[in-house]
C-alpha cells in the first residue's frame, strides 16, 4: 500500500503549514512506514493511506515519486 507522509525536515522544527513537505512510501501499515523513516530524523505530522481516486489524483502530480525503503 502507498502512504503519503506529511513532515518537517527536522524533528526539532515546530510544524508550520508553509514548511510541511510530503513524500510517498510503500508500506504494510502506518506503523511500518514510521519504522522505515525513523532514521531520517523527520518530524512526522501525519501518515495517510492513499488509494482509489485519491491515488489516481496524486499520480497525476509531476512530483509523485514513491520511495521503496527496506
Amino acid at each position: 500500500m502507498i502512504f503519503k507522509v506529511y513532515f518537517q525536515e527536522s524533528n526539532k522544527q515546530v510544524p508550520v503549514r508553509e514548511k510541511t513537505k510530503t513524500l510517498y512510501v510503500y508500506g504494510d501499515s502506518e506503523r511500518d512506514v514510521r519504522k522505515k523513516l525513523i532514521d531520517k530524523s523527520y518530524n512526522i505530522e501525519y501518515v495517510q493511506a492513499v488509494e482509489g481516486a485519491f491515488l489516481e489524483y496524486e499520480q497525476k502530480n509531476e512530483d509523485f515519486n514513491v520511495l521503496e525503503i527496506e
